[in-house]
Parts: structure tokens; C-alpha cells; sequence
């Protein structure tokens, strides 16, 4: 009796394997395309976002200036009349839920849409307290636009 003989087979199926992954990578960069070139200012009008503390006692604050709760809407109106900035909400991890839900209702109701929760990365190292400016990269934005 003969038996086939599977090392050709399989010597063939490792070509094809090595051909398709070197392949794949090369034709996902997409059609080639000579782009113009265009004299423009860079996108640096973007105002930076405003920042929202909420602390463990339940103390507001605006950046960080120390705001009482019913003069937050005011402030927001006074920091952007357009309501175009994003605004990023911190609050400590202690703050009731209904707490952050509270502020948030807040600034929706003040007409802001674009909100945003901030959270810290496992492992990260401790926030700074809002008497200071909190880093750029030690805060993740978490995006959650409320429904009108």
C-alpha cells in the first residue's frame, strides 16, 4: 500500500501563509493619492475645555475657583454664552451617584451638550486636588452626550 506523502502538502500551505501575511498589510493602505498642498492657519482657536469638580463634601468647582451649587449655571454662562466648549465633570470616587447625575442635570439644563465624565486609569497615581491644575494625560474623557 501507498501513503501519500503530507510534506510537500504542508511545506506549500507555510508559503501561502508567509505570502498572505506579508500581502495583507500592504493592500490595507488604501489607494495612493497626491494630496494638495494648501496654505492655512493650524486649528488653535479650540478653547480648551472647562472643568467641573464635584469634591468628597460635595463642594463645586469651576476649574478651579470654589463655586457655590446655585451659582454654577451663572458661572458656566459667564466661562462660554455660546455653550460651545466641552465640559469635563470630575467628581471623587466617593460622591453619591445621585450627586454627579445632579451636576450633570445641571448642565444640560444650562444648555451645555457637550459633557463629558473624566475617570482615572487603574494605576494611575492619585488626581491632584482641585485647588490645583489637573494634567491633560492623567485624565481620561469619558464622552456621554445626554438626549434633549
Amino acid at each position: 500500500m501507498s501513503d501519500m506523502n503530507v510534506t510537500p502538502l504542508v511545506d506549500v500551505m507555510l508559503v501561502l501563509l508567509i505570502v498572505f501575511m506579508v500581502a495583507a498589510p500592504l493592500m490595507a493602505q488604501g489607494v495612493p493619492i497626491n494630496l494638495p498642498k494648501v496654505q492655512t492657519k493650524p486649528l488653535s482657536d479650540q478653547k480648551p475645555p472647562i472643568g467641573v469638580s464635584v469634591d468628597a463634601a460635595g463642594q463645586y468647582y469651576v476649574d478651579t475657583k470654589p463655586v457655590a451649587a446655585q451659582q454654577l449655571v451663572p458661572t458656566l454662562d459667564s466661562e462660554d454664552p455660546s455653550k460651545d466648549r466641552r465640559i469635563h465633570v470630575r467628581a471623587d470616587a466617593n460622591l453619591p451617584y445621585g450627586k454627579v447625575v445632579e451636576v450633570m442635570g445641571l448642565i444640560n439644563s444650562a444648555g451645555f451638550s457637550k459633557v463629558a465624565l473624566v475617570s482615572q486609569q487603574p494605576g494611575a497615581a492619585a488626581p491632584p486636588s482641585p485647588a490645583t491644575p489637573a494634567p491633560a494625560p492623567a485624565a481620561t474623557p469619558v464622552v456621554a452626550t445626554p438626549k434633549p
